[in-house]
């Protein structure tokens, strides 16, 4: 998705290479220990961004793509932090209960690193959405 936003000349927000940069390593470091709770967050992944390079395509193509879309994705991104974030407290429960690989350290940077994208997202969302409603509301 990088490229889709550096040809079509639009500016990289913090968030994005954020999510790239920590994504990377996250993985880096949890790819050693094959932990649980992995193909959760690949496949959660690979569903919303799916989605998401869809509608890129459909807009470099020309076509008009609904405003409810966007926020659909960003919401779908959203979605997707939290069950990370639940994902991570099943692992850490069923990994004190023996039935489960992982470790705690990976289970502590996994939950920082949903956490922060939650926030992010969030935080994205008010602006990218609800702002600007907000502030064209009060330009009338």
């Amino acid at each position: 998705d990088t490229i889709f936003i550096i040809l079509r000349k639009q500016k990289l927000i913090f968030l994005h290479w954020y999510h790239h940069i920590t994504v990377l390593l996250y993985s880096w470091y949890s790819y050693k220990d094959m932990v649980a709770g992995g193909g959760w967050f690949m496949t959660m992944n690979y569903g919303v961004h799916a989605v998401m390079y869809s509608y890129y395509a459909l807009r470099a193509a020309g076509f008009r793509v609904s405003r409810k879309f966007a926020m659909f994705i960003t919401l779908s991104q959203i979605t997707q932090m939290l069950i990370g974030c639940v994902v991570n407290y099943l692992v850490f429960s069923w990994m004190q209960q023996g039935q489960c690989h992982s470790h705690v350290q990976n289970i502590i940077w996994s939950s920082l690193m949903y956490l922060s994208y939650f926030v992010l997202f969030c935080h994205f969302f008010f602006e990218a959405y609800i702002g600007k409603t907000r502030k064209a509301r009060k330009a009338d």
